[in-house]
This record gives structure tokens, sequence and C-alpha cells, in this order.
């Protein structure tokens, strides 16, 4: 250790800073540390579930990229993945805090973080299979299609977020995903507040190119009619990109996607891996 540095003079912050320099700069292949990934947030409801998510990445990363691809791929249902969270706002005041606004209401912004977050245990879930020798996928999210807020949510009331894969494509997914409020054990439709969907887009780890999902076969008559909302959604989303195609690429909707998308590949992915 040199002389005079922080750690020798006793300054605490000093030592705090260079053990956290030392996290970041002693990583392989100059990656940032996984609390750093985009989209990477410990609420205290979600840290769970991103615990469970980071197993699949440290596969990934044991199996040097070396790893078979899937190669057959599953029929899953909506019911095998769906996952729900609850907090309850009601008994624990800590919890309430974190989450309470100004205004004495939900802080939205953070809501929306762990309907990612939950999101993407939900991908995670439907893209595995039983082969654990097969390298998982890397899923991003690509955007939130639609966010529709049907009533004001208390902060002193429990909440519950809860969803679904609704529909799949060859390498991408949409996750319908709601906010409840109240949480009984017999849910009304008017205790939805809030409906999202998230389109997340599957890539291979070692070629980053896109990758199959495994199927979806909707049981329900509801699960049906989402499938068939998905598939509509999906139709203009290739419609607006063909357009763009014909206009050398101007639509401000596929630049806004590709820009996001680029972002994410190059914070995630190893540097040893891009091009």
């Amino acid at each position: 250790m040199e002389p005079g540095s922080g750690a020798d003079s006793g300054d605490p912050a000093s030592a705090n800073a260079k053990v956290k320099r030392d996290m970041v700069v002693n990583l392989p292949h100059q990656e940032k540390p996984f609390s750093l990934w985009p989209g990477k947030y410990h609420s205290p409801v979600t840290a769970a579930l991103w615990h469970a998510r980071s197993s699949f990445v440290e596969r990934a990363r044991n199996l040097a990229m070396d790893g078979p691809a899937q190669s057959n791929l599953l029929s899953k249902t909506p019911e095998e993945n769906r996952t729900s969270v609850v907090y309850n706002f009601a008994s624990d005041k800590t919890l309430r805090e974190e989450y309470r606004n100004p205004w004495n209401s939900i802080r939205i912004g953070k809501l929306l973080e762990d309907l990612d977050a939950l999101a993407g245990t939900i991908a995670v879930k439907h893209c595995s299979d039983s082969d654990h020798t097969t390298r998982p996928l890397l899923l991003v999210t690509a955007s939130v299609d639609k966010i529709s807020m049907k009533k004001r949510l208390r902060v002193d009331v429990d909440l519950q977020l809860a969803g679904a894969v609704a529909w799949v494509g060859r390498s991408s997914m949409e996750i319908r995903m709601e906010v409840i409020q109240p949480v009984r054990e017999t849910m009304d439709k008017d205790d939805v507040a809030l409906i999202a969907n998230f389109t997340f887009v599957a890539r291979d780890w070692k070629t980053q190119k896109a990758a199959p999902v495994n199927f979806l076969v909707p049981q329900t008559e509801e699960e049906k009619q989402l499938f068939a909302m998905g598939n509509a959604r999906d139709a203009h989303r290739k419609k607006l990109r063909m357009e763009s195609s014909s206009s050398n690429g101007s639509s401000p909707f596929l630049k806004q996607y590709n820009d996001r998308l680029t972002q994410v590949l190059r914070e995630v992915l190893p540097v040893h891996t891009r091009h």
C-alpha cells in the first residue's frame, strides 16, 4: 500500500471508497458489477427475485460461453410462469415509508422499476429449460408498450404485483403486469389499479443474435384474447418497421427501439463478446 493513502491515514471514507473501486476494477473482462446492470434494482420486496435471476447469469458465466444453445423448445402455459409479490403496506411501516411520496401516495416510478424486475423474472422462468448444461438466454426489456392507470394507489393498503407471459413470437415475448389493490382472496376486476405490457427480446449470450424462445399455449378464454391482442401489437410493430425501411429508417419509433436495445446490450454483455 502506498504511503499517505486514504486507507493508511485511517480515513474510513477513503478506505470504503478504495474497497468500492477495487470491487469494480478487479472484475474479469472489465464487466460492471451485477448490481449496476441496467434494470438491476434492490427494493425490499424484489431483492429475492433478483437473487433468483442472478443464478441464471452465473450459470452462463460458469459455462464460459461454451455450453450448447437450447435446441428443443418447450411449450408452456401462462400459469406456469405466473408470479406475484405482495407489499404489506398496512402492517409494515418501514416498507410503507420507502414507497411514500411527498403527497402521501405511492412513488409510481419506484413501482414501475419493481414491475420491470418482476416481469424480467417471469421472462426468465418462461425461457428456462430443464437442461442445466445449455446456456441461458440474455433477456432485455425492449419497451413498455402500454401503461393504463385505473385508479389512484394508496400507500396504507396492501398491494400486489402480478404478471404472466401473455404472448410470444420467435425471439420476443410480452409480459402483462398488473398492480392490484386491495389484496383479497377473491379478486374483483375493479381491484386492478394499473396494467402494463412489457416487451422482452431474447439474445444468445455467445453470438448476440436473436434466439428463439419457448412456445406459449394459452388455456383460458382470457389468455387467448390476450395472446390475440399481442399478435395484433406485433403486427403493428412489423408494419412500422416496414414503413421505416421504405423511408430510409427515419421512423422515430424504430430509432428509439434500436437505440434502447443497443445501449442495454453494450452495458450488459462482457467486453470480450462484443465486436
